[in-house]
């Protein structure tokens, strides 16, 4: 596992294996925190932890560079933790096992976290390198990214000293993000009194896993199967087939992560057992045949439990399971303007029903504000139809490009000179925390980079080698060339 830290360029990627041993999941930062204060004091620069749970480091121009722009470059310290259903890692006190695969790093059962690790280390590695040449520049590395981008949120105003933001969140080498989409929390709720279970019933646990997953921004529009979509499917079924009742539901567990596992309790009677089991039968097999090109390890299993007391009341149970069919679910509209990327989408993130209380959780983004309120109503009608209370949260506005930016003609300069290619500009239907930050520093010229990784916010989540070494050089060869204020 060590092995990485000898990758090429060494200053990055040990700093990125120093971070893969510390724990620092969503909504579990300490430790994280205080290792990062800890690396400021030990490479010389000023750092503080801000209001909002930021770590922000400080370090002055080089000699003779006093009177270049000042950047922010700028990262989030939180990772996804998904693991594998075998693994048995605690992403709050176990590092995670970063391994090299070919020209791959990949982490043991679980997400790597070089969303956003790799970005940090990068920093990392600015701030303790004496030689190189740069102006004034500010490191913020936010909190709580993943769960709803509380850190930026809650940013100081007048706390950053910059002109320029690079943030360093971006998943595709030679590709410079100048906007990406807004976002929205939707929350459906609703407590019920649960009835009580006929006792000469049967129970099952129906199952459903394998499937990829995905970040629900860069991978919407590529059709991956959202396991609370199938599973309703199958559910309804089994209630109108083999007079099923639903107990329970769990399926999801990301707000921002394409659900690949969900999991029902079903009561039924004794005799009806065959047939709900064909009926599983008959669902995988046609999840297989309708997915065939996109998921490749779908699995669909049942098995019979003890017969829980309670179950959801029939009244209840059907509009619970008709507002989850009618959800919204996927890509609703492509940017015209950009007809290859997402404008508006809605992910069916994590679904939990059972005593007494059912919760759906749905993370909408688009990059049109009316109709990132399009798909809110949309939602919030369905579910009000079930006799849900919906409640939204965590609304950030999507970042409008600006084609004349500055930093992003010197990137696409230095990029061609380095590399003797063309850099891509692109439009993200991902959130980045850019558009939270300019609202709070409308002045910042700003543009997003980073090497190549896939399936990030999975347990296939994985770093390309190859890209992190130029996409040092170009940070060192950007950061040199800074114009002068």
């Amino acid at each position: 596992m060590s092995e990485i830290k000898n990758l090429n360029p060494q200053c990055v990627w040990k700093n990125f294996y120093a971070l893969t041993q510390v724990p620092r999941p969503s909504g579990h930062l300490e430790k994280i925190q205080q290792f990062l204060l800890d690396f400021a004091k030990q490479a010389g620069v000023e750092a503080f932890k801000d209001a909002g749970d930021n770590i922000v480091m400080r370090k002055p121009a080089s000699a003779g560079m006093e009177n270049r722009k000042g950047i922010i470059l700028q990262a989030h310290m939180d990772m996804v933790p998904q693991k594998t259903p075998e693994s048995t890692h605690n992403f709050e006190t176990d590092p995670i096992q970063p391994w090299i695969d070919g020209e791959w790093v990949k982490a043991k059962g679980t997400t790597l976290g070089a969303d956003n690790g790799l970005g940090v280390a990068a920093i990392m590695a600015i701030m303790e390198d004496k030689t190189l040449k740069h102006g004034p520049i500010n490191a913020l590395i936010t909190a709580d990214e993943e769960t709803g981008m509380f850190g930026a949120n809650a940013l100081p105003e007048g706390e950053l000293e910059g002109d320029i933001l690079l943030n360093l969140d971006s998943e595709h080498w030679g590709k410079f993000v100048i906007g990406s989409a807004g976002g929205i929390d939707i929350t459906a709720t609703l407590d019920y009194q649960e009835a009580d279970t006929d006792p000469e019933d049967a129970a099952v646990r129906v199952t459903l896993k394998g499937l990829r997953g995905g970040h629900s921004g860069l991978e919407i529009h590529e059709g991956r199967g959202n396991a609370n979509k199938l599973m309703v499917r199958f559910v309804r079924e089994a209630i109108e087939e083999t007079e099923a009742r639903l107990a329970s539901w769990q399926g999801g567990n990301m707000r921002n992560a394409i659900p690949f596992k969900a999991e029902v309790v079903l009561t039924l009677p004794k005799e009806n057992i065959p047939a709900l089991k064909e009926l599983v039968a008959d669902w995988l097999e046609d999840f297989q045949d309708e997915y065939k090109q996109i998921e490749t390890g779908i699995e669909m299993t049942v098995e019979e439990v003890p017969t829980p007391q309670k179950e959801v009341p029939v009244e209840i149970q059907d509009n619970l399971v008709n507002a989850i069919y009618g959800c919204h679910d996927g890509v609703i509209r492509m940017i015209p303007s950009y007809p290859t990327v997402v404008e508006t989408s809605s992910n069916l993130a994590i679904i939990n029903i059972g005593e007494g209380k059912a919760s759906l959780k749905i993370l909408a983004r688009s990059s049109r504000e009316d109709m990132k309120d399009y798909i809110v109503k949309t939602l919030e009608s369905c579910f009000n139809m079930a006799g849900m209370k919906v409640v939204t949260s965590g609304s950030y506005g999507g970042w409008d490009p600006n084609p004349d930016s500055e930093i992003l003609h010197l990137l696409l300069k230095e990029y061609k000179e380095l590399f003797g290619k063309d850099g891509i500009i692109q439009v993200d239907h991902a959130g980045l925390e850019c558009s939270v930050i300019l609202g709070k520093y409308p002045h910042l010229d700003v543009v997003s980079l980073g090497p190549t990784m896939k399936s990030p916010h999975t347990t296939t989540e994985r770093a390309l080698i190859e890209t992190v070494a130029p996409f040092w050089e170009l940070l060192k060869k950007t950061l040199a060339d800074v114009p002068v204020k």
